[in-house]
């Protein structure tokens, strides 16, 4: 059901609602909000709400700061937890110009342009994330560790998992924010959870990820632990994904279904596939955008290292669930939480749908477990693998056309930028790992 301006001003009211939080994302995913008492509601409804761009990374120079904020009233929600101020809203804000125009770098409208672009195809993008992470225990001065609260394994239950009541609470905090949650679970490693919830069309998704985060944080700290959603916060065990589900809708028929097809896939769903696995290198600085993202990507902890698909197993990039019909979809497992769900959603879109418009047929179907597979096998069967660290996956990230201009100049170049110093930072300093093997021994 859609809202619209006079819908929230009678929520507020009849909630008796103090404060609103207007939110949006920043280029590298960081949420940001500027919260405003009540009664400026209808100004900023009415988008005429100015805010400093200059202060939020990769948004604009000084000298052109001005920028406003516009509230999607389908974003409106009452944050349930008890605050001293009052109860608070929230509403989620596109970024746009003073002349009016949709800002470039505001990555909520980069992923409306790809929904747009594939509305020009008839085609309307679903997505579900399974968003891992990790919960760690404080030190005495409350700062974070990575000492995990438990021992627990997939799928453990009480008393090994003593996060269950940490998950416990953000499930039904979820719920009461409008969440349908589908599973939630420990996962492989001590202290890692998961807490899937159902799909929605991309930009909801994006909107539900940025909004899941949030309450994961806020609710850990009310049990007096951390919440990271670190790609690989702790050596030797398995690192956090965020496998993403999508699908591609027709005039309300699933694209990727067709009965008359070998394992029922539509020639949509292939060149789909096909898509991705063309831009993977691509858009991997996009889904996997941290140093530590890399040290995920590697083989051994059921991470995906490699570009190929399968309809049987997981070790391949792609996976295809065994659900036909309205439930047939891909599962893309390079995803990591920390990636940007707007950036995330858009590139992969974009990829997806160029391998829609030039009809890229993806190569057979990879049904034996690569991980087990020796280089020249997996040269034979002409599978590649994804960028090892951060800044060959932002060299690859500069010869994708397709994703370049999903992210659009302003967005490409920022997070270019942002991510360049990041690397290079992280490459001239020097490791504990070099002193502990080097320092002595040369």
């Amino acid at each position: 059901m859609a809202y619209n301006r006079e819908d929230i001003l009678h929520f507020v009211k009849e909630l008796k609602i103090k404060f609103i939080r207007l939110q949006f994302s920043d280029v590298l995913g960081v949420s940001k909000n500027v919260a405003i008492p009540v009664q400026q509601l209808e100004k900023a409804l009415d988008g005429e709400l100015m805010f400093d761009g200059s202060s939020i990374e990769g948004f604009v120079r000084i000298e052109e700061s001005d920028m406003y904020l516009r509230p999607d009233p389908n974003t409106f929600t009452v944050f349930p937890w008890n605050t001293k101020e009052g109860a608070t809203a929230r509403l989620i804000c596109d970024i746009y110009n003073p002349d009016g125009t949709p800002f470039e770098g505001c990555p909520r409208n980069t992923l409306r342009r790809a929904i747009a672009d594939a509305a020009s195809l008839g085609y309307e993008m679903n997505a579900g994330p399974e968003a891992e992470f990790f919960l760690f225990l404080k030190d005495d001065q409350g700062r974070a560790t990575t000492v995990t609260h438990d021992r627990g394994g997939y799928f453990d239950l009480m008393p090994v998992d003593l996060g269950e009541s940490a998950r416990r609470d953000m499930v039904l905090t979820l719920q009461e924010m409008g969440f349908e949650v589908e599973a939630s679970h420990h996962e492989v490693a001590p202290g890692q959870h998961e807490i899937a919830f159902k799909y929605a069309d991309a930009l909801t998704t994006a909107d539900n990820i940025a909004t899941f985060k949030l309450v994961v944080r806020i609710i850990a700290l009310q049990h007096n632990l951390h919440a990271t959603f670190m790609p690989k916060p702790v050596f030797g065990i398995a690192g956090s994904g965020m496998h993403t589900h999508q699908s591609l809708f027709k005039d309300g028929k699933n694209a990727f279904y067709d009965e008359s097809k070998p394992s029922q896939l539509s020639d949509t769903a292939l060149y789909y596939i096909g898509g991705l696995l063309a831009h993977a290198n691509g858009f991997a600085a996009i889904t996997n955008p941290l140093v530590n993202s890399y040290k995920r990507l590697v083989p051994g902890y059921e991470a995906p290292v490699y570009i190929a698909w399968s309809e049987h197993n997981r070790s391949p990039l792609i996976r295809i669930p065994a659900r036909r019909g309205i439930g047939t979809r891909i599962e893309l497992r390079n995803p990591d939480p920390s990636c940007n769900p707007y950036l995330a959603l858009a590139v992969t879109l974009s990829a997806g749908l160029d391998g829609i418009r030039n009809k890229i047929l993806p190569p057979a179907s990879v049904d034996q477990n690569i991980y087990d597979m020796s280089y020249e096998e997996r040269q034979e069967l002409n599978i590649g693998q994804l960028p090892q660290t951060l800044g060959d996956a932002l060299h690859l990230l500069s010869k994708d056309d397709i994703v370049r201009k999903a992210l659009g100049k302003h967005i490409y170049d920022r997070f270019v930028e942002a991510k360049t110093i990041e690397w290079t930072r992280y490459r001239t300093q020097v490791h504990q790992w070099e002193l502990d093997n080097y320092l002595t021994v040369f």
